[in-house]
């Protein structure tokens, strides 16, 4: 599925990195990417410039990996899920972030 134009329409496969300064707290010299796709997808969504977009484009499959990434990330302020449904054609009920929101607000008002 093609997403709107937007920022992201000028992506192009061209060995874009993801800035190491996003995931500070891990050595990255063992990091496991692949291992820890949701946590880089978080970052880069809550933080990271178009470049690290790029970059984590490159790494998770291009586009399309990406929008799947993001279907698995546990948190994100409504911000960044209004961000990400508009810019990547996500619907929040398909956000694991947005689905357990709602049933933290269900058990609370019981």
């Amino acid at each position: 599925m093609p997403i709107p134009n937007t920022i992201f329409t000028n992506y192009r496969h061209n060995g874009n990195r993801i800035n190491p300064s996003l995931l500070w707290e891990y050595d990255m010299t063992t990091f496991d990417w692949e291992r820890s796709k949701t946590i880089v997808v978080q970052r880069v969504v809550e933080l990271g410039w178009p470049e690290d977009f790029y970059g984590a484009f490159n790494l998770y499959g291009g586009i399309e990996g990406f929008r799947e990434a993001i279907k698995s990330i546990p948190h994100l302020s409504d911000i960044d899920m209004n961000f990400v449904c508009h810019y990547f054609d996500l619907q929040k009920e398909e956000l694991l972030c947005y689905t357990r929101k709602l049933s933290r607000q269900a058990r609370l008002n019981c």
